[in-house]
């Protein structure tokens, strides 16, 4: 599939098409800290597509800019050059309003350290984005994620109260209470025990294919990362291989030929 979108004044036809299809489009994606000789490119020639209803999975050794590349498409990160569309929109042709409104109304965050705002409880943390752009809460959707989330009794608990497997599913039905285009999870299990890991896992899972969800998730763990549709490897800032329907033993299979 051919990722030249951007490279003229307008796209082409075949372009326009493909940005209507995918939720994050990357082209090109080139990220450096620093300068000189101290100069680190996090990002070298990074392109991507993640289609709408799509659960892919970005995974790499330490250091080989998983979370940085994560942080760019999410627009929570400038990049030295290159393209990032969501939802058709240019990431870097919005001034910084509109980058914070389309975060707000289309993108979702799910963060290995909650992030939940603690004088606020489990239900207020979750309805938090809707409130915030003023919206109004859709009741059944709420609903649907408060019971399968499991978090019915809790709700009028402050993050203080909650244990980090609760806080986790709170900060997942936040992440998804305004029904956003896409959601970007960094290490989402990485504070969890194993079961709690595998029943957030199985609620994205679910958001996927009942509810047409689009997710990127970066994960260190072979498990997680089998739930996706596809997963993306990254070494030393650039994709060396993509596997589709990954099971936990291709993964690892894959991994080992990187440290070999």
């Amino acid at each position: 599939m051919s990722l030249d979108v951007g490279k003229r004044a307008a796209p082409t036809t075949s372009a326009r098409s493909l940005l209507d299809r995918a939720a994050v489009v990357a082209v090109d994606l080139v990220k450096v800290y620093g300068e000189g000789e101290a100069a680190v490119r996090a990002l070298d020639g990074v392109s991507l597509v993640v289609s709408r209803g799509d659960f892919k999975a970005i995974m790499g050794p330490s250091g080989s800019g998983k979370s940085t590349l994560l942080q760019c498409l999410a627009a929570l990160d400038d990049l030295t050059s290159g393209k990032v569309y969501i939802g058709g929109a240019e990431i870097s042709k919005l001034d910084e309003k509109e980058r914070t409104r389309l975060r707000r109304d289309n993108v979702g965050f799910i963060f290995q350290a909650f992030n939940l705002v603690p004088t606020l409880n489990a239900l207020e943390n979750i309805t938090l984005p809707v409130d915030l752009a003023r919206g109004s809460v859709d009741r059944e959707w709420l609903d649907y994620l408060i019971d399968t989330v499991g978090l019915r009794d809790r709700l009028h608990h402050l993050p203080g109260e909650l244990s980090g497997g609760q806080q986790q599913r709170v900060a997942a039905a936040r992440a998804l209470a305004a029904r956003p285009q896409i959601v970007f999870a960094d290490e989402p299990t990485g504070n969890l025990d194993s079961r709690r890991g595998q029943e957030l896992l199985q609620f994205l899972r679910r958001t996927v294919d009942e509810f047409g969800q689009t997710i990127v998730m970066v994960t260190h763990d072979a498990f997680a990362a089998s739930y996706a549709d596809s997963v993306v490897f990254l070494a030393d800032g650039r994709i060396v291989e993509e596997l589709q329907d990954p099971s936990s033993e291709k993964i690892l299979d894959f991994i080992k030929t990187l440290e070999g």
